[in-house]
Order: C-alpha cells, then sequence, then structure tokens
C-alpha cells in the first residue's frame, strides 16, 4: 500500500514565487558553470569537483536529515526512492554530463543537455500530470533552444567522428535531470527534504569512494582559495541552494514550467563570465541570450481565462 507524503499546511501555489525561486536557481547554476571552468583551469578534474560539491553538503544538510520531520518523510518514501533522487541528480549525473566532453565540444552540451532536459519534462509534465502543450510553452522552447544554439555558436557544427557519443552523454545526462524534476513532484517530496537526500547521499556515498578510488592529492595541490570558492559555489550555493530553489520551482509553477530555468543556466553564465573571467560575449551570443529570454518570458506566461458565459 502507497503512502503519501501531504504537502505542508499553509505552502499553497504562487506562480510569482515559483519565478522568484527558478530565476535565483538558474544563476546560481550559472555562476556553477564559471566557477566549475575555473577549477578546470587550475587542475582539478570533474571528479574532484563532485566531491568538493556534494561531501560540504552532505555535512551541511545532515541535520535536516535527522531531524523528525525529516526522518517522518525519508520513512514514509522508503529506501529505493531516495537512492534514486540522488542518482538522478547527484554525482552519477555530473558524471556522464562531464564524460560526453570527452566526444563533443563544450558548444554541444551547451544545447542538448539543458535543451533535451527542457523538452523531456515538458512532455512528460503533459503525460503524467495533464500540463497543456500550449502554443506558448511551445513557442518558448522554440525560442529558447535556437538562444542555446546561437549561445554555443560555430561550436555546435564542430565536432570529431565520435562526436555523436558525446551527444547522447549529454541528452542521457538531459533526460536524468529531468526525470529527477518529474519525480520530485509525482512523490510530492518537500524541497527541503528532496535537497537533503540528493546532498546527504550522494556525499557520503561518493566521499569515501572518491578518496579510496582516486585519493586527496589534486585537492591538497590546489591552492586554498580556489577550493573555498568550490566549497561556496558548488557545495553549498549550487548543491544546497540552487536545488532547494529548484524544487520549490516546481512545486510552484510544475515540473513543465520550472524545467525552463535549469535551461537558463549557459546564459547565466555568459553574464557572470563578463565581470568574473573578463569574456565579452559576441553579438550573436548576445542574440542568443535575448532569444533565451524572451522564450522563457512567453512559457511561462499564465493562459488567460476563459471568462463564464453569462
Amino acid at each position: 500500500m502507497s503512502t503519501t507524503i501531504v504537502k505542508p499546511a499553509g505552502d499553497a501555489e504562487s506562480p510569482r514565487a515559483g519565478i522568484a525561486f527558478g530565476l535565483l536557481a538558474a544563476v546560481i547554476w550559472g555562476g556553477f558553470l564559471v566557477v566549475s571552468r575555473h577549477g578546470v583551469v587550475l587542475g582539478l578534474e570533474a571528479v574532484d569537483i563532485a566531491f568538493l560539491r556534494y561531501v560540504p553538503a552532505a555535512v551541511l544538510m545532515l541535520p535536516l536529515l535527522l531531524r523528525q520531520p525529516g526522518r517522518g518523510e525519508l520513512r514514509q518514501l522508503g529506501w529505493l526512492k531516495p537512492l534514486i533522487l540522488a542518482a538522478l541528480a547527484g554525482p552519477l549525473f555530473l558524471v556522464v554530463g562531464a564524460s560526453g566532453f570527452y566526444f563533443a565540444p563544450a558548444a554541444h552540451a551547451a544545447v542538448i543537455q539543458p535543451g533535451g532536459m527542457t523538452l523531456t519534462s515538458v512532455c512528460f509534465a503533459a503525460i503524467l500530470f495533464g500540463e497543456r502543450l500550449t502554443l506558448a510553452k511551445m513557442t518558448g522552447l522554440a525560442l529558447l533552444v535556437a538562444g542555446l544554439v546561437a549561445i554555443a555558436g560555430p561550436g555546435i557544427l564542430s565536432g570529431q567522428s565520435e562526436a555523436w557519443k558525446g551527444d547522447i552523454l549529454f541528452a542521457i545526462a538531459g533526460t536524468m535531470f529531468a526525470a529527477f524534476t518529474i519525480l520530485v513532484r509525482r512523490w510530492r517530496v518537500g524541497a527541503w527534504t528532496s535537497t537533503a537526500i540528493v546532498s546527504g547521499l550522494s556525499g557520503f556515498l561518493f566521499g569515501p569512494f572518491y578518496l579510496l578510488v582516486w585519493g586527496p592529492e589534486r585537492l591538497l595541490a590546489a591552492p586554498l582559495p580556489a577550493i573555498l570558492e568550490q566549497v561556496i559555489v558548488q557545495g553549498i550555493l549550487s548543491a544546497v541552494v540552487a536545488l532547494y530553489a529548484f524544487a520549490r520551482a516546481v512545486h510552484h509553477l510544475g515540473p513543465g514550467r520550472a524545467s525552463f530555468f535549469p535551461a537558463m543556466a549557459p546564459s547565466m553564465a555568459i553574464m557572470i563570465a563578463i565581470p568574473v573571467l573578463g569574456e565579452l560575449p559576441s553579438v550573436v551570443q548576445w542574440t542568443g541570450l535575448a532569444f533565451a529570454t524572451l522564450g522563457l518570458v512567453i512559457a511561462l506566461r499564465r493562459p488567460a481565462r476563459i471568462p463564464a458565459p453569462t
């Protein structure tokens, strides 16, 4: 006999709150892309960044997992559902996406992973939750993908003969996060609980595995400011604050509309890279940013209500 997790009282859906939470998550994930690139430049690898992302987050979220309400939700979920959520949005998600770079250029990832995630979320939200595939939503999705293609630039047309392997990995990563988005809503998992599950299980399972297989040598060799930068942006802001904000956006907007916000991360990264890395976007990238933003605005518009006949 299945058990349904009841929403807390006074937690009514609010589209404005959902948009605010979604934008917060998109900005933080844009910063995550910039900081991840900075870490790679300094000699860190994807597994190092995953360790710095999930282990501090696990320590931070441990008290939430141990408190009484958190334990109650976990008991209702059982043991399999938390493992599935952690697998879909945890280190495995990062490793699958990062592995695509061995075969395909970054420009492919900037389009396929977020675009595929949004498309998958919209389709499954329509099938499972009855969210309407409105003209506005489909137009917004088309503009968003066009904007991502423009942001990626000519690199989207480049790639080796095995680039298709990387594209498949990017698509799998996007589908994984889309599944996480859908399941959080379908299983009615609270925002803090879903964040604690992903961060806690990921950190406590991946941390010992990382130390056993790769060891801490690269972390010890990296400059301390770079480590602190990764811990703050990856472990606190991205793994905790952004994931919580996105779960709140899913609650307020539904998985279909909320899925547009992670796809805005490349656009946010372009804006953040201007002051942080001193990189100025090209005219084409500015155009892509405008298209992606317009697509988000159109997709999030509430459908007009048809007045009741008098």
